[in-house]
């Protein structure tokens, strides 16, 4: 939004400086973006006369000229064909920047005469185009004076940021309704204007039932007859001209001025070239217009249209139609001005890809109320600059309702926003904001004007306040704090989140964070991709479910690192998953992924690739760090994405899993070109239970003062027995006795077989006995020696290898 500082003051009558002005739209939230100084721009101009003009030898179209100037009498070679003796000029001296050529001139020869400046016309200041010669002044010009003093082109433009909840703010007189309200002035009042029609519109207008609801639920508009469409006056085409608008006709500059002025955009019918009464109707797929903007657009079906017996002659809200424009030759035009909704002239806009100044405003919601005001003052401005005689109003439909109101406690503004403004203050605020305020029934009620649709409750109502008292008063504040311990901010689970990515970061992973979207055959290799889990609006095609587990992006990464070289590398990530649409369908899972060998290359052979029991290794230490159960079942029914014979899931019972874990499946590594080997855990965070209360410090450590015994047993058992099977049957022969037992020896195979008989192999385990209340005779060792045995055998048939 731009304007000028002398428009403002049209609006605004105050003594505050520019400076002043700037600092409080700032603080008011119109954020200044930039202050143009035509002076800084054009200052360099002067004032010079032309003493003396002759042909130039060399060339007919030019002229040599003697030229009085700021720095005493030079000559120039000019090619304008009014340069003549005894005028007035604007000089541009040499080293002077002229703009409309974008050009620092410099003392030249033109066919060998030199010229030492030049006389500038108003495109090459860009001031307008024209630029069919020099800039002739008047008598009353000083030579030497500043060009911009003396036409007094010393008005500062002023750029505004206006976000989209502030429509007001798209006038003008919006403007300056908020700069008085902070204090820097009065605020002017838009006149009462009121033209009486002296004949009936020969132009009706209608509303179709399809737009009256809502697309357009009023329109107004009259005839005015005997119009004489020139150029507008000076001051309006100086004011467009400033805002970046290019002057056209009086008719049309004037809908421009009223549109930036008072945020009321109107549009002229040439009423001659109109066939039959207005329908504002929807359009019909196919039909066509060709547009003020020489752009011809077809239409879908969807569009609100303002359309005569022939058909589409205006796209409503947004542009007009050339063939009803108005020229030099119109005399009679049909002044239009209506309410059109917001969302379906954004719809249509953007469609269409149509950026026009209307557009801009009635997406973001004008001021309805001000629909037949705008139509009288628009009027009148065209009566004064145009003459003519004006039709009484036609209206169709009826005014939108807006009439709303909210209570408000003026306490509010101190527990929302943190200032104390007092009751009075308040009241003065959102009255000098158009707001009624009255106080009934205990308290204060405040009725919101119709040009502000964003307000839309109590808490806007504080804002506003807060935003004209300005938020730079607020003072900041330590928070208070109840006595005592302070609460747990964190949930259980928040801090159990916080535990296992500290434990997999120790492990030596490194943690990611991915999006929670990926392509379908991605989900669908995890055992999702189903439609409930698809996204209504995806980014992608490569982000349209929501994932059902964290690994496939884990696999992405990696396979990214492994492009750019990277082989051995491990991920892990925390973070929600989803095996369907509803609430209760999100799980929270933590996952991780080895990729390649344990270390670099090394002449020692310390490096080996990744295995199954680097994963479980994994999985059991992040369920210990966050107080699982020690003792868990391991079943090989793992999710088909790992490899069936490789992987296993630790859980509390086959009905409550802890975690997965194991080789990938190779079809995965190469579905996501992953090069492997690969190994991966993803862990049940929801599965694992809490503990039933904090335990407060580490349990004490007891160390006994006697001495350890170790026994070795080896046993042979069916091939597809389990080793777990046989390690938790032999810790459970003498649950006080037995501390560890552990694994360190499988024979398997055909070797195995031959000795053992077929289906056969040898499972050796070391069981170690720590006494606590003396040391073990041999009598109590072999006690436990044979409840191990029977323990076993009674578990998994096994028995004692010879």
């Amino acid at each position: 939004m731009k304007f000028t500082l002398s428009w403002l003051k049209d609006h605004l009558e105050t003594e505050a400086t520019l400076d002043e002005i700037l600092e409080a739209l700032t603080d008011l939230g119109l954020e200044v973006e930039e202050v143009v100084d035509p002076s800084a721009r054009l200052g360099a101009f002067t004032v010079g006369e032309v003493l003396h003009a002759e042909p130039h030898p060399d060339a007919d179209r030019l002229r040599v000229c003697r030229v009085l100037t700021a720095a005493g009498e030079k000559q120039v070679v000019c090619g304008a064909p009014n340069a003549r003796t005894g005028i007035k000029v604007v000089v541009a001296q040499p080293g002077d920047y002229i703009p409309g050529i974008d050009t620092t001139i410099q003392v030249g020869k033109i066919r060998g005469v030199e010229s030492h400046g030049m006389m500038l016309s108003e495109r090459e200041m860009e001031i307008s185009d024209e630029h069919d010669g020099i800039i002739e002044l008047g008598a009353d010009a000083v030579v030497g004076a500043r060009y911009v003093d003396y036409a007094g082109k010393t008005d500062p433009v002023i750029e505004i940021a206006i976000t989209p909840n502030r429509p007001d703010a798209l006038g003008v007189h919006g403007i300056a309704r908020d700069l008085a309200a902070r204090g820097l002035g009065t605020l002017r009042p838009v006149p009462e204007v009121s033209v009486p029609g002296t004949f009936d519109s020969p132009i009706k207008v209608t509303l179709d039932a399809s737009v009256r609801d809502r697309a357009c639920p009023l329109f107004l508009g009259r005839t005015i007859r005997g119009v004489r469409n020139g150029p507008s006056p000076a001051w309006l085409q100086d004011r467009l001209r400033a805002i970046g608008l290019r002057p056209i006709s009086a008719l049309v500059d004037i809908t421009n001025y009223m549109t930036h002025d008072l945020n009321r955009p109107l549009h002229v019918f040439d009423a001659d070239k109109v066939e039959g009464d207005l329908l504002v109707r929807t359009a019909i797929a196919g039909e066509t217009l060709e547009a003020l903007d020489d752009k011809t657009y077809t239409f879908d079906g969807t569009e609100t249209v303002i359309a005569d017996a022939s058909g589409v002659e205006s796209i409503g809200g947004v542009i007009g139609g050339a063939p009803t424009g108005c020229t030099g030759e119109t005399v009679n035009v049909f002044l239009e001005g209506a309410y059109f909704d917001p969302v379906l002239t954004a719809q249509t806009g953007r469609k269409l890809r149509i950026a026009s100044d209307a557009r801009y405003r009635f997406e973001r919601g004008i001021d309805p109320e001000f629909t037949p005001r705008g139509i009288e003052i628009a009027t009148q401005m065209i009566l004064e600059l145009c003459g003519g005689e004006a039709s009484a109003v036609v209206t169709a439909g009826a005014m939108p309702q807006t009439a709303r109101f909210y209570p408000l406690d003026s306490g509010r503004v101190s527990s929302l926003v943190g200032m104390n403004i007092a009751e009075h203050e308040q009241i003065r605020i959102l009255t000098a904001l158009g707001f009624g305020v009255a106080k009934e029934h205990g308290g204060i009620e405040v009725w919101v004007p119709s040009w502000r649709p964003d307000v839309q409750g109590s808490a806007d109502l504080v804002e506003e306040i807060a935003r004209v008292a300005s938020l730079s008063r607020l003072e900041s504040r330590p928070m208070g704090r109840a006595p005592g311990v302070a609460k747990p901010i964190l949930t259980p689970m928040q801090t159990r989140e916080g535990t296992v990515r500290r434990t997999l970061a120790g492990l030596g992973l490194n943690e990611c964070v991915t999006y929670s979207f990926i392509d379908r055959a991605a989900a669908e290799l995890f055992g999702g991709g189903a439609q409930a889990t698809a996204l209504a609006n995806p980014i992608s095609t490569e982000m349209s479910h929501m994932r059902p587990d964290l690994l496939p992006a884990l696999l992405r990464a990696a396979a990214r690192n492994q492009a750019r070289g990277f082989a051995d590398l491990g991920l892990f990530e925390v973070g929600p998953a989803w095996t369907g649409g509803e609430p209760d369908d999100q799980l929270r899972l933590a996952a991780g992924l080895r990729v390649g060998h344990s270390g670099p290359r090394d002449p020692f052979g310390a490096r080996r690739a990744h295995d199954v029991y680097d994963a479980r290794a994994d999985a059991e230490t992040a369920l210990a760090a966050i107080g699982a159960p020690d003792r868990l079942t391991v079943t090989a029914t793992a999710p088909g994405w790992f490899h069936p014979g490789r992987s296993g899931v630790l859980g509390l019972g086959p009905k409550t899993p802890l975690a997965a874990f194991g080789e990938l499946h190779p079809a995965v590594l190469r579905a996501l070109d992953v090069q492997g080997p690969a190994v991966a855990f993803s862990l049940f965070l929801d599965n694992v239970p809490m503990p039933r209360k904090a335990q407060a410090s580490r349990p004490p450590l007891r160390v006994s003062d006697y001495q350890a015994v170790e026994r070795d047993f080896a046993f042979v058992v069916d091939a597809d027995t389990p080793a777990d099977a046989i390690l938790r049957a032999a810790k459970g022969a003498d649950k006080q006795l037995i501390d560890a037992v552990s694994v360190f020896d499988v024979f398997a195979g055909e070797k195995a077989e031959a000795q053992m008989g077929a289906g056969k192999k040898s499972v050796a385990i070391a069981v170690r006995l720590q006494p606590t209340g003396g040391t073990l005779t041999d009598k109590q060792i072999e006690a436990v020696a044979d409840k191990v045995v029977a323990q076993v055998k009674k578990a998994t048939g096994g028995t004692l290898r010879g």
